[in-house]
């Protein structure tokens, strides 16, 4: 299947870095970019897109909370869940993983270990679904 036809939610409080992450990855998917957890995980449950990247720390409503709710609920609790993150302790980690997260990269990131990332996880999704 063709990259571009993959739907990526991205969820960042920062309207920089989600400006960016958007022009990064609309190069090679479609974007659906949300500005915080709450319009995120609605968005998540009405697009059921193909991954989610996410930031942790957000007020209101947390990446731990969007990723414990999506796996909560069946319709998205499958879709790959992605953190990125400035919390990099090997604990603040431990916690992601423990929640469901599939994969947990710490800013600052290169792009290609953003990209090889979403690859890989879409790819391994898609081969368990067949």
């Amino acid at each position: 299947m063709n990259p571009i036809d993959k739907t990526i939610l991205v969820i960042e409080d920062d309207a920089l870095i989600l400006e960016n992450l958007e022009e990064l990855l609309s190069e090679n998917y479609r974007v659906i970019a949300c500005s915080g957890g709450r319009v995120g995980l609605e968005t998540a449950k009405k697009e059921l897109p193909d991954l989610v990247l996410c930031d942790i720390t957000m007020a209101g409503v947390t990446g731990y909370n969007v990723l414990t709710e999506l796996r909560l609920n069946p319709a998205t609790a499958k879709i790959p869940f992605i953190f990125l993150t400035a919390l990099g302790t090997k604990d603040d980690m431990r916690v992601g993983r423990n929640l469901g997260a599939d994969a947990y990269l710490v800013k600052p990131y290169t792009q290609k270990d953003l990209l090889n990332c979403i690859a890989a996880h879409l790819k391994t999704c898609e081969s368990s679904v067949v």
